[in-house]
């Protein structure tokens, strides 16, 4: 690639975004309370809102034009690949929440971790708020493709097929021409925010140690996860590892699954014919939303090291074995949002393992500091899982069909 066509690629940008977003928001906190300062920060924080909308309401119309459709083209075979998606996201999310509580059991009682963390500083106001609402919610999206993709296909609709691969082409114009340009603006001005508040001067240096436990323990679990694809397969997973570095990092800077959803696609189909098509528009959309391994770990880990420091104790291992189990299913109805995993659980949180309000609040603020790296496993984690996916299919001789080149 010339340097030219570097410095115009999305990696690029997505570099550039997330550095100069972060010296951005620490050059404007050290001048807090100027006023020009706080108008930088107004549009800072507008421009994410805005951009967080955008992609919010894209989310939806993405997981209707991917997973129904893709759905219609396996055929009689749609339920059992769905069966086997569903199947495979749990028992990831499972053993990741399991190797999370033995490295815990195992290395926290020798570490000394400080339980107290500042305060952030408070974000300027949104100067004005474009609220665009998706057309559902991400949920509904996700099962309404699921039925309409199975109805269709034991059907045989072919009027709703076709409705469905017109709408596909139409949702990637949507992706390629809107969504991606507006990347690189989320990612930095979400660092700027987070740099502004203090989240990576002050609050990040105090639970270093654990944070890069877990992503220790994330790196450890996608090799796991792309050996036993690669293994059951019989290809090679690095050819679908060295062009997954674009949706890394905008899982890192988005935090959110779902508006990675868009570069994990592009990233899964340079992986052809590792990972065959209709596989990467079926498995990709789907497991952005139910397979969140990486979250699920970071979350594990947290809540023993919470448990110690506020408490004193960690959790026994028949709450901490319950917690996992039911984690896992939490996980796969958890919002592909920041910070979505934690939220969905916090009943098990307070429920199974007795976490009080001040246990909840530390919880919730250091899940944000790490939500990023975990965020990016659960996404890089999708193509081992659409790997298997692959093998599963040729080996049970699931046919494939061919898509056009819908972008012309």
């Amino acid at each position: 690639m010339s340097s030219k066509g570097f410095t115009s690629s999305l990696p690029f940008k997505l570099i550039v975004a997330l550095v100069v977003g972060t010296f951005a928001g620490i050059v404007l906190s050290t001048f807090e309370g100027n006023s020009f300062a706080n108008a930088v920060m107004n549009i800072a924080v507008t421009v994410r809102y805005i951009a967080g909308q955008f992609i919010n309401f894209c989310v939806p119309l993405i997981i209707i034009g991917f997973v129904a459709p893709s759905i219609t083209r396996l055929g009689q075979n749609a339920s059992r690949m769905l069966l086997l998606a569903l199947t495979l996201a749990y028992i990831s999310s499972i053993g990741a929440a399991f190797l999370a509580t033995f490295a815990g059991y195992s290395i926290l009682p020798f570490m000394n971790i400080e339980s107290e963390v500042e305060g952030l500083k408070a974000l300027p106001d949104v100067i004005f708020k474009l609220n665009i609402n998706p057309v559902m919610p991400v949920i509904s999206a996700l099962f309404l493709s699921i039925t309409v993709g199975l109805a269709a296909a034991w059907n045989k609709s072919k009027y709703v097929i076709n409705l469905l691969e017109e709408f596909q082409k139409i949702v990637l114009s949507i992706v390629m021409f809107f969504l991606i340009p507006v990347l690189p603006w989320l990612i930095g001005t979400t660092f700027c925010g987070l740099a502004y508040e203090g989240s990576i001067t002050k609050q990040f240096p105090v639970f270093v140690a654990i944070i890069l436990i877990v992503m220790a323990g994330h790196y450890i679990w996608m090799a796991l996860l792309y050996f036993i694809a690669g293994v059951y397969s019989g290809k090679n997973p690095f050819n679908i590892i060295k062009h997954y570095g674009p949706a890394y990092m905008t899982a890192v800077g988005t935090m959110s699954s779902a508006a990675t959803l868009s570069v994990a696609l592009e990233c899964a189909r340079k992986s052809e014919p590792t990972l065959r098509d209709d596989m990467v528009n079926f498995g990709i959309p789907l497991f952005a939303n139910i397979h969140l391994c990486g979250s699920v770990m970071t979350e594990t880990f947290f809540v023993m090291a919470v448990s110690k420091i506020l408490y004193g104790v960690y959790p026994t291992v028949g709450n901490m074995i319950l917690f996992c189990l039911l984690l896992g299913i939490f996980a796969i109805g958890a919002p592909g949002v920041p910070g979505g995993t934690v939220m969905a659980s916090l009943g098990l949180i307070t429920g199974v393992l007795g976490f009080d309000a001040t246990g909840t609040a530390l919880m919730l603020t250091i899940f944000a500091l790490q939500d990023s790296f975990g965020t990016a496993c659960n996404v890089t984690g999708d193509g081992a899982l659409t790997l298997i996916l692959t093998g599963y299919a040729e080996k049970h001789g699931i046919g494939e069909e061919k898509l056009e080149n819908i972008l012309g």
